[in-house]
């Protein structure tokens, strides 16, 4: 009976742990860390020309927030937590974090990032096979790039996934498909948005062929990763494999 007992515990531990990862307030408290260490770092490397140190999708939000009157530097962070906060009232989630959950976020996170990678070596090989150019640009300086990859991490997940995401898969079901089709659909158009947007502005990439398709199967796994595994894992994975890769690239120049 003890055995069997204990089993239970631990069965009912990773059910808990599966829920608090995707609550919002959970997810809050995990990414602040990244959200501060980005803010801190555009200010710190950009001084009085922060903007132009800015990736794109907190670019992109910014100056829509700036063309509707808003002018305040730290606005889109405070809509992000304000964003969370609500959702976590609404939704009537508990007011409890603990640090074994963050933890396992931390852990998958780190894991999921991993499996990035190897997905993203198979498409390098497969390129490489079909003897096409497979380019990464080295850019900016490490500090540089560590920054951005840590916005990215947030705001690009709060924007393509966290916002765009649902409201593609609202209009689709106001339209009248099928939920699953509906879901499909979102996460494919979300995804290719995703991977288009960083050819489009003043800091955009030069389009590749290479470029343009991992990042839009980065896009599914992103956008598979937060409908099962939520927000907060979603930013940490984004970040995590950002982070890795760019270390490697940092390594090899």
């Amino acid at each position: 009976m003890s055995s069997t007992g204990g089993a239970g515990l631990e069965s009912d531990a990773v059910a808990d742990y599966w829920q608090q990862a995707r609550q919002p307030l959970v997810c809050l408290v995990f990414l602040l860390p990244l959200l501060a260490i980005y803010e801190a770092g555009v200010f710190w490397l950009g001084g009085a020309n922060a903007e132009s140190f800015r990736n794109g999708a907190d670019y992109w939000m910014r100056h829509s927030l700036l063309e509707a009157g808003f002018g305040q530097v730290l606005l889109l962070p405070a809509l992000v937590v304000a964003g969370l906060l609500v959702w976590q009232v609404a939704g009537k989630y508990p007011w409890q974090v603990t640090t074994d959950t963050l933890a396992g976020m931390l852990a998958e996170s780190l894991l999921f990032a991993f499996f990035l990678v190897v997905v993203g070596q198979l498409h390098d090989m497969v390129f490489q096979q079909w003897g096409l150019p497979t380019t990464l640009s080295v850019g900016d300086p490490a500090a540089h790039r560590i920054v951005a990859f840590v916005g990215a991490g947030v705001y690009e997940e709060f924007l393509f996934r966290l916002l765009l995401l649902p409201a593609c898969f609202g209009l689709f079901r106001i339209a009248r498909l099928p939920v699953t089709s509906a879901a499909v659909l979102a996460i494919l158009m979300t995804s290719l948005v995703f991977s288009g947007a960083h050819y489009v502005g003043a800091a955009a990439d030069r389009f590749t062929l290479f470029t343009f398709s991992f990042r839009m199967l980065a896009g599914l796994f992103f956008s598979a990763l937060f409908v099962v595994r939520g927000f907060g894992i979603t930013v940490g994975c984004h970040a995590a494999y950002d982070l890795i890769v760019g270390w490697l690239l940092i390594e090899q120049s």
